[in-house]
């Protein structure tokens, strides 16, 4: 009786095995044309959604000397924090703060790429309008693939993805949806904000998780048309499509910017 139990459990664990062995193998994310998966989240990144939305019991941002905010970016998956001084109370960084917002905002990798201007000043105006000690960086610049293309406006200094610690990311979306000529983008699974400026406004939901394929859906058309025509009559003009110079000086001069021929703005982060 013992020796029949013993080959039937090993006919079971045998069996099982052989199942396991032989499971299909995991289906690969599927990419829509056009589309690169999104990169991966950093490890323990859900555990921590609510952390990063939790301001910081107490802490305010440091003003500068005429008594104004500083901005405050928190690389929180690099463990750095930088404070900018900003001219006026709409934002305006000298070379030496771009200089350190570029750092902080590099890849992951450790390359740094120039931040445009405009981008940080977008910034500057959401953390200051939700009265926020800090703003917490998710993504910045993002290395291009070898031929030049693949991380849209991220891979051209251009973008943030960031969490503003209380403050709802649909609010901060409403918020600089109002702005003109910027691309705002919100992640409901990831649990970010996306801005970018580019020449006209474009907005969207992507409800694709970290290493999942774009599910970008564009949405509020009309706001981004109305948008962009009273930043016009505020004297506002769009940015035009660039690449910065290394020198962040030489891009800042009159005349600075370099415009590649036949360059186009992508309609996406």
């Amino acid at each position: 009786m013992r020796r029949t139990y013993t080959l039937a459990a090993l006919a079971i664990v045998w069996i099982s095995g052989t199942a396991w062995a032989q499971r299909p193998a995991a289906r690969p994310v599927r990419a829509f044309p056009g589309r690169a998966a999104r990169p991966m989240a950093p490890s323990g990144y859900h555990h921590n959604v609510r952390a990063l939305h939790t301001p910081t019991r107490g802490a305010k941002a440091p003003l500068d000397a005429a008594g104004k905010p500083k901005l405050v970016l928190n690389a929180v998956y690099l463990k750095e924090t930088v404070a900018l001084t900003a001219a006026t109370d709409e934002g305006g960084f000298a070379a030496e703060e771009l200089d350190q917002a570029a750092h902080v905002l590099r890849a992951p990798e450790g390359n740094e790429h120039p931040v445009e201007p405009r981008t940080l000043n977008v910034i500057y105006r959401i953390q200051r309008h939700f009265n926020a000690h800090e703003i917490r960086i998710i993504s910045g610049y993002r290395t291009p693939k070898p031929d030049g293309t693949g991380q849209g406006n991220h891979g051209r200094g251009l973008a943030i993805d960031f969490v503003v610690p209380g403050a709802t990311d649909q609010d901060v979306a409403r918020f600089a949806r109002e702005t003109g000529f910027v691309g705002v983008g919100v992640y409901p699974i990831s649990s970010f904000v996306h801005v970018d400026v580019r020449q006209r406004s474009y907005f969207w939901v992507d409800r694709s998780g970290p290493g999942r394929s774009s599910r970008e859906r564009g949405v509020l058309l009309d706001v981004a048309q109305h948008a962009d025509a009273r930043a016009r009559q505020r004297g506002d003009v769009p940015p035009s499509p660039f690449f910065i110079a290394s020198d962040v000086d030489q891009a800042l001069r009159p005349g600075g910017r370099i415009v590649p021929a036949g360059a186009e703005e992508e309609e996406e982060d």
